[in-house]
């Protein structure tokens, strides 16, 4: 009982802005959120990348609150666990995790036969799928840009969740195929060289980088935003 406890608070901790929408960090969610936006003055953008460059940075964490809100601001949203190795966004939203887009992928399922619902208007889910032993291959083949056609004609935004540059080439395969790409960096952990490197190879796949999201920053509780978010809640 205890465990499962822990793990309903681990994931109220990760989805803040459902569950504490007026705090702090959920404000700043939804500044990033106007700022990707703001991104592309010149229409939506339609798919959209997170990742970082080592792991642990929590990518996987800002990807579905962002997911959350630009759902809660009434665009369709499919959010997308494209980590085939390390999947995490059906524990974030207490999915199974039977199917998703390793079978899409290997055309063993449909497209629209993967989606699964959540609490939340207007945002579902493709989770990962069985770990295949090829995932960069998977991403590169024909069957990636079909899905995302697929995905386009129902939905508003699809927001992949992707593995750490550093690690693997699934991220910059990923980058290629998306209109805007968030590094999302751990203050005070992440190496100045580790992000910098991972640009670099994000740059190097034509990736459009729109910004980063700089996470695990901690404000002191006298500052006057801290208090200003915080002190109704």
């Amino acid at each position: 009982m205890a465990k499962k406890t822990k793990s309903l608070i681990e994931v109220a901790r990760k989805l803040v802005v459902i569950t504490e929408p007026r705090s702090f960090v959920s404000e700043q969610f939804r500044t990033a959120r106007t700022n990707i936006n703001f991104s592309k003055p010149d229409g939506e953008l339609t798919t959209l990348l997170f990742t970082s460059s080592v792991q642990a940075e929590g990518k996987s964490t800002s990807s579905a609150n962002l997911a959350c809100l630009f759902a809660q601001e009434g665009k369709k949203v499919v959010l997308i666990d494209a980590d085939m190795r390390k999947p995490t966004v059906h524990y974030t939203f207490q999915l199974t995790n039977t199917v998703g887009l390793s079978n899409i992928l290997t055309k063993k399922i449909p497209v629209m036969d993967s989606i699964k619902e959540t609490n939340i208007e207007n945002l579902q889910i493709i989770t990962s799928g069985p770990i295949p032993p090829n995932p960069a291959e998977l991403l590169s083949a024909k069957s990636m840009d079909e899905m995302i056609e697929e995905l386009k004609k129902h939905f508003d935004l699809i927001i992949f969740d992707a593995p750490p540059v550093l690690s693997v080439t699934d991220a910059q395969i990923l980058a290629n195929k998306s209109e805007g790409t968030v590094l999302v960096i751990s203050a005070g952990a992440t190496d100045k060289n580790s992000v910098l490197k991972a640009k670099e190879l994000l740059t190097a796949s034509k990736a459009k980088i729109i910004g980063t999201v700089l996470n695990n920053f901690k404000l002191e509780k006298d500052h006057y935003y801290y208090q200003y978010y915080g002190s109704e809640e």
